[in-house]
């Protein structure tokens, strides 16, 4: 499988801050990608050097075959950031088709393309729109219908859910799912959750340091996360390591239990078993472990 983007040893600096050391990685088409790590830790950054907004100070990007910024990037690899903002002046076709000119299409091109992404959105009534007119939420999508435009290769999202309420965020995570088999995805949020629904692979940074990248869920041993109504204890560690097949228990920082076992056993039976017997009452029993656990556990 050819690679969509190539780091090689990528260097940002603002004056004596380094916001990116040495930063190293390849990603493939595919599933989409999560960029994780604390604020400050230089997602944003990354981010805009892989969009050609910043210049790196030493390092090699390749996106596509390309440099960032290149003019053969254009309509191929989209992004949009945390703070982006539709302008209050216009409609919303209005600016659907003029971004879709600025990528090069022309009239009837650009207005295909603006019909096609409000669809894609499930926002087609608000073609007329202008943006104080909608929720923040529609805001929202009518930007993501706006990355959308000529089909790109690649999308780049920024916080793409934060600060929506559950039906838009839904919208939007349904939207990544339904287009990942022709559009990679990477996405930056502080929602791990989310990110474990979506993603199979993560980046993470750490004071502006790739510390690691991984598959989800890939492991030796296999994990169930079994999350109780309450938090788990010593005594249902104990029980459970009495399960066929299981290695180890402990309780994460969420006070979920997480069940390592020997890949090629079934346990999940035996675990709802011993939950109906023990009167245990449980909230959600899910194959893996969750991302916050991959990253920090």
């Amino acid at each position: 499988m050819s690679s969509i983007i190539e780091v090689n040893n990528l260097v940002k600096e603002y004056g004596r801050k380094r916001a990116l050391d040495n930063v190293s990685f390849t990603l493939n088409a595919g599933s989409p990608i999560a960029l994780v790590g604390p604020n400050g830790a230089g997602k944003t950054t990354l981010f805009s050097t892989l969009c050609g907004y910043l210049n790196a100070d030493a390092g090699n990007v390749q996106i596509l075959g390309h440099k960032p910024g290149s003019a053969a990037l254009f309509g191929r690899l989209a992004a949009l950031p945390q703070d982006a903002q539709l302008d209050p002046r216009f409609s919303v076709s209005n600016q659907l088709r003029l971004y879709g000119q600025l990528q090069g299409l022309d009239a009837k091109a650009a207005e295909r393309e603006t019909h096609r992404v409000l669809e894609l959105v499930d926002l087609k009534d608000c073609y007329h729109a202008k943006p104080h007119e909608l929720s923040h939420g529609m805001r929202k999508r009518i930007c993501i219908a706006q990355t959308l435009l000529s089909k790109p290769e690649i999308v780049l999202l920024d916080e793409a859910t934060a600060g929506l309420d559950p039906v838009n965020a839904r919208e939007i995570r349904n939207l990544v799912k339904r287009l990942q088999s022709e559009t990679t995805f990477i996405l930056s949020s502080h929602d791990l959750v989310e990110l474990d629904d979506l993603c199979d692979q993560v980046l993470h940074l750490q004071h502006g340091k790739l510390t690691a990248v991984d598959r989800i869920q890939e492991a030796e041993l296999a994990t169930l996360t079994v999350k109780l109504k309450e938090s788990g204890t010593s005594s249902h560690i104990a029980l459970l390591k009495t399960l066929q097949g299981v290695e180890e228990v402990t309780v994460n920082a969420s006070g979920a239990l997480l069940i390592e076992y020997r890949s090629g056993q079934q346990v999940d039976i035996d675990v709802l078993r011993l939950c109906r017997d023990q009167g245990w009452r449980y909230k959600s029993l899910v194959n893996g472990k969750t991302l916050e656990d991959e990253l920090f556990g």
